[in-house]
């Protein structure tokens, strides 16, 4: 049983456990010691008078070497077995020891005025800046950073994600009007002429594809026509249509004070004006889009943007040579590099983890140190007597040493002062 108990120790409580021993002996040894040395000067002092001083010393030794083996043994166990009152402290007392622990620890350590005095002292914000300014570090951050977020992103149901999504859409997209602001939007670009681009692009736009479909005229008048008109004259006819439309699109490229551009201009202007004031621009503009949220292929194509950013998402994450990874990494080290020689932004993440930290530690202490109460209750009575014994019973086997050495002087010093005295 005991070796089954060494066995499932720690490293560091088996070594605390050798040097218990050691120190066991030492005590132990330091006891026999004097006990060889009462009985050697007990048989010779009628010979030899001066032995009654080594007795007397001996004699305070073994007095003071069992009395503290007794108070120290009473700490951790019975001594001797013997349900004496008030041994076993430990064992017997270790709920109360746990409960007393935690109260001090949240008396003494977690008060907000400890708190903000500690995490004021402490370069929080230097410190971080400095670990993070090793890539290696960075690159840890940013792979618990990504197992987090996947983690979160499997957990999100797709259902709710897109019920999110379509509340959101109807209520900041919906719900507002969009006649007026998109009248004003409109009628700003219009009046700065920022739609001359957009209007130049079209009119190239239509030229290119006129000189690539020239074919694409035949017939486009001509078969409208009676069929007693000759196939020359029909030819001719849709031959005069593509070239005038090429004309025109050419003029209306080079005239920037075209007729038609001055259309456009004008047509741009009346829509920006009705879809600010006109009743019936603006139901028409809410209709169309009411009509289109409502489309169920709107629907699909959300669900599928949503679908497939997850699961780029989704890989991106898992990937560390990723370009989100990387990037991560790399926005990381400069946060690090900015922490540890920008000063005053030193002086802001310090003032925010301070000002965050001490409510939340004022507020929520008893539930910290009732961590420490709630573990040491759940521990084995003899299990933690072990732990406590390993921690301080080293140093508690001085108290026998020494209580042997003070024992036996005091012994010594009682018998000299009885016999200067009393002869």
């Amino acid at each position: 049983m005991l070796h089954t108990a060494t066995a499932l120790l720690s490293p560091a409580d088996q070594e605390r456990r050798r040097g218990l021993r050691v120190m066991k002996g030492v005590a132990l040894g330091a006891l026999l010691f004097m006990a060889v040395l009462f009985i050697f000067a007990f048989a010779l002092q009628e010979q030899v008078p001066a032995l009654a001083y080594v007795r007397a010393f001996a004699e305070g030794g073994m007095v003071g070497a069992l009395a503290d083996w007794f108070a120290v043994t009473a700490l951790f166990r019975h001594p001797l077995g013997i349900p004496i009152p008030h041994t076993a402290i430990i064992p017997n007392r270790k709920d109360e020891i746990g409960q007393n622990l935690g109260e001090f620890v949240e008396t003494e350590f977690l008060r907000g005025d400890v708190v903000r005095t500690k995490l004021e002292r402490t370069a929080i914000a230097a410190r971080l800046g400095e670990w993070l300014l090793v890539p290696a570090h960075a690159e840890r951050v940013g792979a618990e950073a990504s197992v987090i977020a996947a983690d979160v992103l499997r957990a999100l149901s797709d259902d709710d994600v897109n019920d999110i999504i379509e509340d959101l859409a109807r209520e900041h997209l919906l719900a507002p009007q969009w006649g007026p602001p998109l009248g004003e939007w409109l009628g700003r670009i219009v009046g700065s002429g920022a739609h001359h681009g957009a209007v130049d692009l079209a009119v190239d736009s239509i030229a290119t594809w006129l000189a690539a479909n020239h074919a694409s005229f035949s017939g486009l008048v001509s078969r409208r026509l009676p069929v007693w008109v000759p196939s020359i004259a029909a030819r001719l006819v849709d031959d005069t249509v593509y070239n005038e439309a090429v004309k025109f699109v050419v003029a209306v490229q080079a005239d920037r004070r075209h007729p038609a551009r001055i259309a456009i201009d004008g047509y741009l202007r009346r829509l920006a004006d009705h879809l600010q004031r006109d009743p019936a621009t603006m139901a028409r503009l809410e209709a169309t889009k009411a009509t289109l949220f409502d489309s169920p292929r709107v629907r699909e194509l959300a669900s599928e943007a949503w679908n497939t950013a997850k699961a780029g998402l989704l890989i991106s994450l898992a990937d560390p040579q990723s370009g989100l990874r990387r990037r991560a990494a790399q926005a990381l080290v400069e946060i690090g590099g900015r922490l540890t020689t920008d000063a005053a932004l030193q002086r802001r993440v310090d003032g925010w983890v301070t000002d965050a930290a001490v409510p939340l530690v004022d507020r929520y202490r008893h539930d910290i140190a009732s961590i420490i109460t709630d573990t040491v209750e759940r521990w084995d009575a003899a299990e933690t007597t072990e732990k406590i014994e390993l921690m301080v019973g080293r140093d508690l086997q001085y108290i026998r040493l020494n209580g042997t050495i003070v024992g036996a002087l005091a012994g010594l010093v009682i018998y000299t002062i009885a016999q200067a005295l009393l002869g």
